[in-house]
């Protein structure tokens, strides 16, 4: 039976192509238990191939009939019907086994498109770690979950009890007992799908408050013109950041102390966003001037933020979309952090003072541009309405295991797509903050500069504030 699938998860298989691949990924890092093998850890992976229950999620494979009128639908296979041989596969790093050779590989994966005809998922057990670790790599389609619910299925995989045993792996039911959730119920949801979501949910929750759109509206762009935070920017410049985009992709992180962070956001009466925001800030700076590319006009970051109503409890969260001021004109570092400070505080109190149905439709009308280029697959005559996307996820915050291995690091991979060949992502985990880079190889074929512009940043910024 196909079950409809709702339309902004049908929008990522509507958008993908060749040089579009809409699929979102993390790299999982462990070290194994004391006195574990090698041959352990593939031991563990067979165990679970034999294995007979797949959870819901792995099983639902994405379709069109006669039936649907054409439309994408959910179509939810047999447990047997799903060939985990081919879903979860195994590979080897060549000598000497260093992160460089794991990002070169995951670079690699990261730009293969997922068989449409299966569920759209694909894990890799990597082996080959000169220290012996080993990495798990794991992509997921947009359309079935962002990055955000994908990295959630992976924690939720694990346990903060070291010595936890014969726990099952990500795509077997957590509780084969328990009810099985509705096939229909996607698994989407967060900030990864800001763009398609808010533009389809904003439609809906206009109904009824069309009175207050116009005043929010006309606010929004009053902001743009004035150059304050906002939903919405008016003078992104054009960088080579900004331009049509091929399929293969490139990758590369680094891990700080989030302690670190932690302190430096302390003494510059910050946040730990406004931290991750100007760190990349002067990154992009210095990339860019090293190769005569630096505008004059600041590049604009779109950010998306999680918002809580005043007065309300956990589930008065509000998600919408920031265009904060990077301050890549500004050589001193300490004044383009508080031009990010200012900016985020202003567009921030701006979406506080608008209502859910405000917030989606003004977050929405900022991202527009980029989702139009997305669908057709091509940029616009205009400016960019934004340079780069940067999202910062908060992550788990004790340490994790694996049947006894440790989760040591957690990096996220996201999507690049027309008119943005980078994308930024941040996620915490445990004691550390990992910067996650994706980009399109042909237009960034080099990403390892920007890890030591972040180390840089991150010390101007310490001396600056006097650490």
């Amino acid at each position: 039976m196909l079950l409809p699938m709702a339309p902004t998860d049908s929008l990522f298989l509507l958008g993908e192509s060749r040089e579009h691949p809409m699929h979102v990924g993390g790299l999982a890092v462990f070290t194994p238990p004391e006195g574990a093998s090698a041959a352990d850890v593939r031991a563990m992976f067979d165990a679970a191939l034999i294995g007979d229950q797949v959870a819901v999620p792995f099983r639902k494979r994405a379709r069109r009939s006669v039936t649907s009128l054409g439309q994408w639908g959910w179509d939810t296979l047999p447990h047997h019907e799903v060939d985990l041989e081919h879903h979860v596969r195994r590979d080897a790093l060549p000598q000497p086994g260093g992160m460089a050779e794991l990002m070169t590989l995951v670079s690699r994966l990261h730009g293969t498109l997922l068989d449409r005809s299966r569920p759209l998922w694909e894990m890799h057990l990597i082996e080959g770690l000169a220290d012996g670790r080993y990495a798990i790599y794991t992509k997921i389609h947009h359309a079935l979950a962002d990055g955000a619910s994908a990295m959630r299925l992976l924690r939720d995989s694990m346990s903060e009890d070291p010595h936890r045993r014969n726990m099952p792996t990500p795509w077997q039911p957590r509780n084969p007992l328990a009810a099985v959730p509705d096939a229909g119920v996607a698994v989407s949801g967060g900030l990864g799908s800001a763009l398609p979501a808010m533009a389809w949910d904003a439609a809906r929750a206009a109904v009824g408050e069309v009175a207050g759109l116009l005043p929010a509206a006309v606010g929004t762009v009053d902001r743009a013109l004035h150059g304050k935070g906002g939903a919405v920017s008016l003078t992104a410049p054009h960088t080579l950041f900004n331009v049509p985009i091929s399929g293969a992709r490139h990758v590369a992180a680094r891990s700080f102390p989030l302690e670190r962070i932690r302190l430096l956001a302390k003494h510059a009466d910050a946040t730990i966003n406004d931290i991750v925001l100007t760190m990349c800030a002067g990154t992009l700076r210095a990339y860019l001037h090293t190769r005569d590319a630096l505008p004059d006009n600041p590049l604009i970051a779109m950010v998306p933020v999680s918002l809580r109503a005043p007065n309300t409890g956990a589930g008065g969260n509000r998600v919408g979309v920031l265009m904060c001021n990077l301050a890549t004109h500004l050589p001193d570092p300490a004044h383009r952090l508080e031009t990010v400070r200012n900016c985020m505080n202003e567009g921030k109190a701006a979406l506080q003072a608008m209502s859910p149905a405000q917030v989606l439709a003004m977050s929405a009308l900022g991202a527009a541009p980029l989702g139009v280029e997305m669908f057709l697959g091509r940029r616009g005559p205009l400016r960019p309405p934004f340079n780069v996307v940067i999202s910062n996820v908060a992550g788990p915050r004790t340490p994790l295991y694996w049947n006894g291995a440790r989760l040591e690091s957690l990096y996220p991979l996201s999507i690049p797509t027309t008119g943005q060949a980078l994308n930024i992502t941040c996620t915490s985990s445990d004691d550390q903050i990992v910067f996650g880079l994706t980009g399109c190889r042909r237009t960034v074929p080099d990403l390892h500069p920007m890890l030591d512009h972040l180390d840089a940043e991150l010390d101007l910024l310490e001396t600056a504030v006097g650490l």
